[in-house]
């Protein structure tokens, strides 16, 4: 057999293989057009076909580049987890391999990204970038790189296949599959370049005037800087609820919206192949088999129908389709599945395994001392799950309160400055029940005899990140009480957003804007006193300025604030922070309370060698801290030098904005506000003058700020519906502002009475406690009944 006999037989074999291959991607090809064109989004392409695509030019990877409107840059979609994608920006030009291209309009086949020769012969400026390799450990080698071009010759995209499974340059045989492949992928892209851009998800939020266009393009901006979701911001940072976002999702997506229902039945069957896990990633959930088909919640019904992955595991013919949030899911997943998320699980359910697993005879000091683990478990979860709820109701205290004998534990939230009943606990797991709870803050769960206190970090133990204060009591009967303080951990509230009267809040920046001095924020344990201090600081951050604050605990934090939580048991208390601080050259201090004698002499030396000194008093108004702090044996003269001012503070009760029922006063109701809002002014020495005018001024008063066109008053009554309790939902501050002017300084260093106090601050333009809450009646905001029961003299 000659020799060209032999090569002509393996160039005719080579011949016919590389028809055979041709003919493969050809059909390949013909097969993944109509599934192109099938597909209803720009990122289905890569969710869908991504894999697809490798398997068609046997390559590691698939990218795919649109043009932007400018047509100066090409935008990647670059698939970063299972279905998760991000953009990727390039230039047009040479600078990149795939810009190249899109200038060029030529198809590139390169063996080797890394010859600088062989990127020559394409174009002398062709540079490969080399970012992602480095950053990735990955080794580009092969690259086959086509223009996408519409009937015209416009450049609508590029298609990108990177290392040959093979080796070596992408073979000619995929040349004509290509060509195919990029005129299908050309009219798709066509197609849907030229389609009007769809809705935003949440653009029914600025047409049902829940926000503005510029408050749903700020929430954008702040995901897109946090790296979070947009929901995430929306419930946060805007304050809307998860229903709010879901009408918005389903007027967008054209189906109905299905929030999470605590009652909902468990569809055991559906969920049998189905992982919690799996669920959240995907973001859809079989609900149940209706009259209208399998109905499925899912945070985009577009995408998960499209992908077929529900009707394939399912095999219904038909899917009623329903979209929800990010938090619906999340929870309906915990309703399901439990396990790792079982806070979720009901009370009663959780209550319904305790009363099955211990015997109902249980009872005396050891009752409760031994469970079996199954029931330990359940405790835990109890446990972690009135935590969760108190959190997620509002409440600011857990009130953990056992009876002696066989009575049992009843459970409390504080909310809004009321104690509502919670749950009650069978006898038998009180002792059990205190005992976990000083595990979760790692106290002594043998001493039962004295006061405890601790902190419990709930992120350890349970779905949320916050912190905890624990104190421990024993009571009669052999019993210990808890109650535990949910510390509010998080930004400060914005000083203008503090409800705080224009009136006041002008005097108050004016005050603490002062280089230097003492101010006091005064009011019992719960008034909100650290809240306030914090937006002050806020209000005076700045990279200018250093802020020290010595606090027990730290509750707030902010960026910027060099924070020392106080250790009694390692001897550091405020008065030995506080003389720390003046040895770390502070511009600000503030300290959470000053209660002894040694804190605030420490605090006026402060203010008076430079330093703008904040902190806490447990007094009932403004005029009494200052006889308060001299019947400690402050120095008046320094003390009066010192002093900037003092805010006394109280929380009322606000009135639930979605069913309080507004009213006219008849004469006789604003008769009677006036006479109260008068009674605080009876020290004045105008109102004691001529009382007639006084109030007659007053009244003129109020009609500008608060009256209507017509000169007339509307206020509000409580009703109450499901979203309040009994007709009022949060607090608003109520704030005595007493400035420390050249008068009241005088009276200081004189010993003046209360009362004379009093009486120069009011001419001095202070509004009490119970001035600032009528004011506040009559904006709506709260009620007579709220502002009397924390006004009381």
């Amino acid at each position: 057999m000659s020799a060209d006999f032999v090569e002509r037989r393996q160039g005719d074999r080579r011949q016919h293989d590389e028809t055979g291959r041709r003919l493969d991607v050809q059909r390949r090809v013909q097969a993944i057009t109509t599934r192109i064109h099938a597909t209803r989004n720009l990122d289905q392409i890569m969710l869908d076909l991504g894999r697809d695509f490798c398997e068609l030019f046997d390559c590691d990877r698939f990218t795919l580049y649109v043009v932007t409107p400018e047509q100066d840059a090409l935008v990647a979609k670059v698939k970063t987890g299972l279905t998760s994608i991000r953009h990727l920006q390039l230039p047009i030009g040479p600078g990149s391999i795939a810009g190249f291209v899109a200038l060029s309009r030529q198809t590139a086949n390169i063996a080797d990204v890394y010859d600088e020769a062989e990127l020559r012969r394409l174009g002398s400026n062709v540079r490969f970038q080399r970012g992602v390799d480095q950053r990735t450990g990955y080794r580009t080698r092969e690259m086959l790189v086509a223009p996408l071009l519409d009937t015209e010759g416009a450049l609508l995209g590029v298609i990108q296949f990177i290392n040959h499974r093979a080796g070596g340059p992408f073979p000619a045989a995929y040349h004509e599959g290509l060509k195919q492949l990029c005129e299908t992928l050309a009219v798709a892209l066509g197609q849907r370049l030229r389609a009007p851009l769809p809705r935003g998800r949440y653009d029914a939020l600025v047409t049902r005037n829940l926000l503005t266009q510029q408050e749903l393009e700020q929430a954008t901006r702040l995901a897109r800087e946090r790296d979070a979701d947009i929901e995430d911001v929306l419930l946060g940072d805007f304050h809307l609820k998860p229903a709010q976002l879901g009408q918005a999702l389903s007027d967008h997506a054209g189906v109905p919206y299905e929030p999470f229902r605590a009652e909902r039945v468990k569809p055991v069957e559906l969920l049998r192949n189905l992982k919690p896990q799996y669920a959240l990633e995907q973001g859809w959930l079989p609900l149940e088999d209706g009259p209208d088909g399998l109905v499925l919640m899912a945070l985009d019904p577009e995408r998960v129908a499209a992908s077929r992955i529900a009707a394939q595991v399912f095999s219904r013919p038909r899917i009623a389709w329903r979209v929800t949030t990010r938090h619906d899911l999340r929870l309906t997943v915990a309703q399901f599945f439990g396990g790792t998320v079982a806070e979720d699980t009901s009370v009663g359910e959780l209550l319904s395994h305790l009363d099955e697993d211990v015997a109902s005879d249980a009872e005396g000091d050891n009752a409760g001392a031994d469970v079996s683990a199954a029931v330990e478990n359940e405790l835990v979860k109890l446990l972690n799950r009135i935590i969760v709820d108190a959190y997620r109701q509002g409440a600011s205290d857990i009130h953990i309160e056992p009876q002696p004998g066989r009575g049992k534990t009843g459970v409390r939230f504080r909310k809004d400055g009321v104690l509502v009943p919670y749950i009650e606990i069978p006898s038998s797991y009180r002792n059990a029940l205190v005992a976990r709870v000083k595990i979760m803050c790692d106290l002594d769960i043998s001493e039962r005899r004295k006061p405890q206190d601790g902190k419990i970090r709930f992120r350890k133990y349970g779905p949320l990140d916050i912190e905890l204060r624990v104190a421990t009591i024993p009571s009669s009967g052999g019993v210990e009480d808890i109650v535990m303080r949910i510390l509010q951990a998080g930004e400060p509230i914005p000083l203008d957003k503090l409800g705080v009267l224009p009136h006041n809040l002008e005097r108050l920046k004016a005050t603490v804007s002062k280089p230097y001095g003492l101010f006091f924020v005064c009011g019992p344990t719960g008034s909100g006193k650290t809240t306030t201090l914090h937006s002050i600081l806020a209000h005076l951050n700045t990279p200018e300025t250093k802020i020290w604050t010595a606090e027990d605990p730290v509750e707030i934090t902010q960026k910027g604030l060099r924070q020392v939580q106080v250790n009694r048991k390692a001897g550091l208390d405020f008065a030995s922070v506080m003389r720390a601080f003046l040895r770390a050259d502070p511009d600000v201090i503030m300290v959470g309370e000053m209660r002894d004698r040694e804190t605030v002499s420490t605090g006026i030396e402060a203010s008076l060698t430079g330093h703008l000194v904040f902190s806490t008093l447990h007094t009932n108004s403004a005029p009494e801290s200052v006889v308060r702090l001299l019947d400690m044996g402050m120095d008046p003269f320094n003390f009066a030098d010192a002093l900037l001012g003092i805010l006394a503070q109280r929380l009322a009760r606000r009135l639930c904005t979605a069913c309080r029922q507004p009213y006219q006063p008849d004469g006789a109701e604003l008769e009677a506000l006036l006479d109260e809002y008068c009674e605080e002014l009876r020290g004045q020495a105008a109102y004691a003058a001529d009382p007639a005018a006084a109030r007659a001024a007053v009244l003129a008063g109020w009609r500008a700020r608060h009256g209507g066109a017509d000169g007339r008053f509307t206020l509000y009554r409580a009703v109450g519906c499901a979203e309040c309790t009994k007709g009022y939902r949060g607090r608003v501050g109520l704030h005595e502002l007493m400035i420390g002017s050249e008068r009241v300084k005088r009276l200081l260093t004189e010993h003046a009475r209360v009362a004379e106090l009093l009486a120069a601050a009011l001419e001095d333009g202070m509004l009490t406690l119970k001035m600032d809450g009528i004011e506040k009646i009559l904006d709506g905001v709260t009620d007579i009944k709220m502002v009397r029961a924390v006004c009381i003299k």
